[in-house]
């Protein structure tokens, strides 16, 4: 893995606050180290399918950023993260009161990075995993423009 640029928490969680959706949702990032980042989303109807189970699009998002934020914190000062792919198995429904999504980088290159991620689902006060994430993550310099 690369060096860790020692101010790596601090970075991943000032871009973490600038994300407005995962505030919209009520997600918080509980923790990151290197080359892994934890999300967790407690579940609200407001963001529920016709079943009554969590979405998709939200199990998708905080796996994606849980990601994201793990390859940030291999990533040299100045840059900044985004998705290039990533692909999930949702492997049961999304049911439960609080959603835990985390992310590892399994491979961390100058430009891209190669994750995992796994989200479980908190019911009865048991734990069990409810989708898996693999993800490719690319890293930005200063000099880059996201409007290219």
């Amino acid at each position: 893995m690369t060096m860790t640029a020692p101010d790596y928490e601090v970075r991943c969680r000032s871009s973490f606050e600038k994300q407005r959706f995962m505030d919209t949702i009520g997600a918080r990032l509980v923790t990151v180290r290197p080359g892994e980042a934890v999300i967790e989303l407690p579940f609200s109807s407001h963001l529920t399918q016709q079943h009554g189970f969590l979405h998709a699009g939200s199990i998708a998002s905080i796996v994606d950023s849980a990601c994201g934020y793990a390859a940030l914190s291999l990533m040299p000062k100045g840059s900044a993260v985004l998705s290039v792919e990533f692909k999930i198995n949702l492997m049961k429904p999304a049911a439960g009161s609080m959603f835990r999504a985390t992310g590892k980088v399994l491979k961390s290159g100058k430009s891209l990075s190669v994750c995992t991620g796994i989200v479980e689902s908190q019911e009865d006060n048991k734990w069990s995993v409810i989708a898996i994430m693999q993800a490719t993550m690319i890293a930005l310099t200063d000099q880059e423009k996201l409007n290219d």
